[in-house]
């Protein structure tokens, strides 16, 4: 069982965004209730540290229920988009775009009053709002940890293999991959975009649960602990976190070719008395 050592606490009060795709993940609901974000906030929250989760936004004071977004997401909005022309298209994607408004005024309010951001960006899942916090917060100097997982299909290789007698059948597979597209990442390498954008030390290929269940008590077994167990990950996220709990990460300098003190980790030292840290939730479960 993994354990942090000494008592270094350089994460007690600060802040931590998690970013990551939520309209077109498998199942909002499942994600919701006990998606990767659950078990980030527990770690995260036992180090002292305040967990912005999009899930359950903070109350606003003389705002009720601002930016709320439940797992139905945006089904109502979808229904009254349209692109007919005139002035009911208009109004229509004019409303559309003042219901959701609040939702991404919060979203971003909460990455501007973070520390730094963890971002679980899977190259299969299409995301818009994530890459939009990604680049707000780089832009302020805040640091991103990124998690790009390794990403393959072993029931696309399956079907094929079963397919290798029916040419149709072959045929429409064929036409299926081309029209998704499917496109397999198996060493999880994110876009190419990100790469400058968040840097090259600030990247992980998974999350590393596997060593913390035992001691947080992570019993239900995730798609995300079977998709590890057949990619363990070669630079997990947890134990990096752990460590930078205790000292301040670095950053390569190509130029002088070393490592250097990464001046993106401005941690505020309010001296507060020592508490456990919180998910801000506000009741919405």
């Amino acid at each position: 069982m993994p354990k942090s050592k000494g008592k270094g606490d350089l994460l007690r009060g600060a802040r931590v965004y998690l970013s990551g795709p939520m309209d077109f993940v498998l199942s909002r609901a499942a994600e919701k209730q006990s998606g990767w974000r659950n078990r980030v906030s527990h770690f995260l929250q036992e180090m002292g540290v305040t967990v912005f989760d999009p899930w359950f936004k903070p109350d606003v004071r003389g705002l009720h229920e601002y930016g709320r977004e439940d797992v139905k997401g945006g089904d109502r909005i979808r229904q009254r988009w349209t692109y007919a022309g005139g002035k009911q298209g208009a109004q229509a994607r004019a409303w559309c775009a003042r219901q959701f408004r609040e939702t991404l005024h919060i979203d971003l309010r909460m990455v501007d009053t973070s520390d730094f951001s963890i971002s679980y960006c899977p190259t299969n899942i299409y995301s818009v709002g994530t890459p939009h916090e990604i680049i707000m917060a780089t832009l302020q100097h805040k640091p991103v940890l990124f998690v790009s997982p390794p990403i393959e299909f072993p029931a696309l290789h399956e079907l094929r293999a079963h397919l290798q007698d029916d040419p149709a059948g072959q045929e429409l597979l064929q036409q299926l991959e081309r029209e998704i597209p499917i496109k397999e990442n198996a060493r999880g390498i994110p876009s190419l975009w990100y790469i400058p954008l968040v840097g090259g030390e600030n990247f992980f290929d998974g999350f590393g649960f596997a060593p913390y269940r035992k001691r947080f008590g992570w019993n239900e077994e995730s798609a995300i602990d079977r998709h590890e167990e057949r990619f363990p990950p070669n630079r997990p996220l947890l134990p990096f976190v752990e460590k930078l709990n205790q000292r301040l990460p670095k950053k390569w300098d190509s130029k002088r070719k070393r490592f250097v003190p990464d001046d993106d980790w401005l941690l505020w030292d309010f001296h507060s008395q020592k508490m456990r840290g919180k998910h801000v939730e506000s009741v919405r479960r």
